[in-house]
């Protein structure tokens, strides 16, 4: 039987080092992140004159930050899933109330220093049976990129409809450009080779969120995920189904 270079001991190891590296560095990247925001919000209390240009930069650098640590959260996950096929993808009852806390919590700070307006349409108790970390991860890339396009306003809803988990997160900015339309059309077939990571900045997260989507299943359903334009804004519709 022919050993494919995947199957080496070589290979194994170097799966364990770049994971190990991309942990140091979201470690890091954590440490900074968390500094930016205390940063921000000691600015925030100073008079505006005096702190607007820093506080501008902090918040930028903040974005950044945190759209570091999303890819190699995702990374880390993939690897899991892929590197190791035992990932513990683990589906507990949870309270939609308990979801949007923690994406919200996530981006907080972000939402204040660029002065956009949250809005929440969740039923907080209803329950549904999701991975949690993996689901709060996609919510929260996908706040962190409308938070960067939209104009003033964000939405965050979370509902049942016709038997499906439907979560979207709605923006009030130009909306998604055709290309990305069509790579978040790629990134939900099961069947197609992902995303195009050369050629499209997006394609990790939206890579990420598809192959999420496609890990909940239920009574031969499984989720997935659409990017739309229009919605409650007019702007981007980013919008994750599960069964």
């Amino acid at each position: 039987m022919d050993v494919t270079p995947a199957d080496t001991p070589e290979s194994h190891d170097l799966f364990l080092f770049l994971a190990s590296t991309a942990h140091d560095m979201k470690n890091s990247i954590s440490v900074l992140s968390g500094t930016l925001e205390r940063l921000l919000v000691a600015q925030s209390s100073l008079p505006a004159p005096q702190t607007a240009s820093a506080y501008e930069q902090m918040a930028h650098m903040l974005y950044q930050t945190k759209r570091l640590n999303d890819n190699l959260m995702q990374l880390l996950a993939l690897y899991k899933q892929v590197g190791k096929p035992g990932y513990p993808f683990d589906l507990q009852p949870i309270a939609l109330g308990q979801l949007v806390d923690q994406v919200v919590a996530i981006g907080r700070v972000l939402l204040h220093s660029r002065g956009i307006r949250l809005e929440l349409d969740a039923d907080p108790d209803l329950i549904w049976h999701l991975d949690e970390d993996l689901v709060v991860g996609v919510l929260s890339h996908a706040l962190n990129n409308a938070i960067h396009y939209t104009r003033e306003r964000v939405r965050l809803a979370l509902h049942e409809v016709d038997g499906w988990l439907e979560l979207r997160v709605e923006d009030d900015g130009p909306g998604y450009p055709p290309a990305l339309l069509e790579a978040g059309a790629v990134a939900t077939r099961e069947q197609a080779g992902g995303v195009n990571f050369l050629t499209n900045s997006a394609g990790l997260g939206l890579y990420f969120s598809g192959k999420v989507a496609a890990m909940h299943r239920h009574r031969g359903r499984s989720g997935s995920l659409r990017l739309e334009n229009g919605g409650a804004y007019g702007g981007g519709c980013f919008i994750l189904r599960l069964p």
